[in-house]
């Protein structure tokens, strides 16, 4: 039986009997409360093992001129047309887990997404740096998978044609034979090696499996939604047992096949239950009906808990014996997944349908309400999730008193980069600071194999090449700005905006719709007067994908005058009583404006605290004492 250990009882000198009736008085105690333990939580590091070695194969990257060291890294075109750098976060990672480190952290939580895209190279790459950080400064990592990290449930062959490659060129690495055609005589020579595969479940749990995924000596407690044993009888041997994969599987409807599912509760520390939840889906196609093992015959595991809700219910009965336990012993329960459970656009996702369509902005990544109320009514109270690379608080409050709070994590890959860090103050108050990575050493590193990258796309004279005055950037946070400036431009705008919208947008200044503004209302004087300013329609999609992904963050980057001058255009916008031949570009204004102000006016998000008791000031702001 295991023991809730208390110095008292094991020190007392009483005869044997007292000694043993004072254990068991110690045993079915409450536990005390946790006092000011932190935890920290990086979502989406996507790490991308730049200075790995290939274990199959002679060809070391491309030598960087600017220190002589081969780079097995991705080229500017591609990290610039992606939602997450691949390079670069690298040395953010790093820096990020030496400011944990600073801060005396010993929990670092990693809510999926922790690779490129499960590559053996890129797997060996974290598993190194967790276990240099473990030895050097006793850290303790814990860990659940994300869609990135299992791309499908079973290993498959894969690769990439965007490598940084010589002379400037695109590298091609593929893990076998076959799988890319040259698309010139021109191409770098194809690299062959299986280090560059996707990973299914079996060898990443090979790898990663010490950090939460399996039971460790050292933990009070461990479970998963398959165990056989309770706390009262709970062994590490018994928990190892009973951990092996092939014993965590559930059948997927409607085939029923079994495929893996690798979510589990932890207690590192006597009082803390961590609960990770594997969120992961992979639907059948109808091939895995004469296939069942072959890992293209399944869909990708992007969605996220809609399809949990459909087809993996089992989660959800089990997460809801583990919230009624934690209660019962008083443990503080905190949930963290790799996807979230309640919308991360600040409510505004109705108005984004509207405006841009069903299937743009990720819209098809919002959790239903049906999510966020049938994990409330299970009875997770707080959860951090990640994926969306964005930084966003979402609350659900139900009349029967049940809520659930969802702290959606930044990417250390993306505008801003930041993780978030937990301080549990006592079983009640808790309190969410966001720490942005303004400052990281050797982000410029790569920036020599860059220039020879443009230097080659100019001489092509590429009619899409990216701005080469991101490598003018000092800092990486305006570098991440940058990469979203450009990933709006060559990706967001072509892709989510309607043709005619963003055309009449990109095409117009500030002071050009305040005057199409007046053109087509009814109502508004033509003396009406507002400080409109000199920004551009692309400054104000920019500004608006600034403020997705960052929240109030990022604020300062867009400037408190600039602010101002929106949301006076934005007041006079609500004013508007269109002319009954109105063009139709005013009502899609109107409808920008309204998502501009769901943005504005969110949830906390960057440091808050969390009163657990609280109905009617949940979720309360920072606020400094000049305030």
């Amino acid at each position: 039986m295991k023991k809730i250990k208390n110095k008292v009882c094991r020190n007392s000198s009483m005869a044997l009997v007292m000694l043993l009736f004072s254990i068991t008085a110690c045993t079915n105690r409450a536990p005390e409360p946790l006092k000011n333990l932190q935890i920290a939580f990086m979502a989406d590091v996507h790490l991308q093992n730049l200075y790995g070695t290939l274990s199959d194969s002679d060809y070391k990257g491309v030598a960087n001129p600017g220190n002589g060291r081969y780079v097995l890294g991705r080229t500017m075109e591609a990290q610039l047309r992606s939602t997450r750098l691949f390079n670069e976060n690298y040395f953010a990672f790093l820096a990020a887990l030496d400011d944990v480190v600073k801060r005396g952290v010993k929990y670092v939580v990693l809510p999926g997404d922790f690779s490129d895209d499960g590559q053996p190279l890129n797997i060996r790459g974290m598993r190194e740096i967790l276990r240099e950080y473990e030895a050097k400064y006793s850290l303790q990592f814990i860990a659940i998978t994300g869609n990135h990290d299992p791309v499908r449930p079973f290993a498959m062959d894969a690769g990439k044609t965007d490598y940084l490659g010589a002379g400037g060129k695109a590298q091609v690495l593929m893990s076998k034979q076959g799988v890319y055609t040259p698309q010139s005589s021109n191409e770098n020579p194809v690299v062959i090696t299986n280090d560059i595969h996707k990973m299914g479940y079996a060898e990443i749990m090979d790898e990663m499996g010490d950090f939460g995924f399996f039971p460790t000596p050292g933990d009070v407690y461990w479970e998963s939604p398959f165990s056989n044993y309770n706390y009262e009888d709970y062994s590490f041997d018994q928990a190892e047992k009973e951990a092996r994969l092939d014993k965590r599987q559930y059948p997927i409807p409607p085939t029923n096949y079994l495929l893996p599912d690798v979510s589990y509760l932890v207690e590192p520390v006597e009082g803390l239950w961590l609960l990770a939840i594997d969120g992961n889906v992979y639907l059948p196609k109808d091939e895995a009906v004469t296939d069942r093992s072959n890992p293209e015959n399944y869909e990708g595991a992007s969605i996220g808990y809609n399809q949990v809700l459909t087809h993996k219910k089992h989660l959800l009965d089990w997460v809801k014996q583990v919230c009624q336990e934690a209660e019962e012993r008083g443990k503080t329960l905190i949930a963290f997944s790799h996807f979230p459970m309640v919308e991360f656009y600040d409510d505004a996702s109705p108005e984004i349908r509207e405006l841009l369509g069903e299937h743009n902005m990720d819209l098809h990544r919002v959790p239903t309400e049906e999510v966020a109320r049938a994990f409330a009514e299970a009875g997770i109270k707080l959860h951090f999730g990640g994926h969306m690379h964005i930084n966003d608080t979402g609350i659900r409050n139900y009349s029967d008193g049940k809520f659930l709070i969802n702290v959606q994590i930044p990417s250390l890959a993306a505008y801003i980069p930041a993780y978030k860090l937990l301080t549990i103050h006592d079983n009640q108050r808790m309190e969410v600071e966001t720490i942005k990575l303004d400052s990281v050493p050797r982000f410029r590193e790569l920036f020599p194999l860059y220039e020879r990258e443009y230097a080659y796309l100019d001489s092509l004279k590429s009619p899409s090449i990216w701005d080469r005055n991101i490598l003018t950037t000092n800092s990486y946070h305006d570098y991440t700005a940058w990469h979203l400036k450009e990933l709006v431009r060559l990706r967001f705008l072509p892709n989510d905006w309607p043709k005619d919208l963003r055309e009449f947008i990109l095409n117009s200044t500030g002071k050009e719709m305040l005057e199409f503004v007046f053109k087509n209302s009814e109502t508004l004087e033509a003396d009406t007067i507002i400080e409109i300013g000199d920004w551009t329609g692309f400054n104000l999609i920019y500004d608006f994908y600034r403020l997705r992904s960052a929240d109030k963050l990022a604020l300062p980057d867009i400037g408190e005058e600039r602010v101002e001058q929106y949301q006076q255009f934005f007041d006079l916008l609500n004013q508007v009583q269109p002319k009954a031949n109105a063009e139709t570009h005013l009502g899609k204004l109107k409808g920008l404006a309204n998502i501009f102000e769901h943005f504005l006016n969110g949830a906390p998000a960057d440091h808050f605290f969390i009163d657990m008791m609280s109905c009617r000031d949940r979720v309360r702001g920072y606020q400094t004492p000049q305030e």
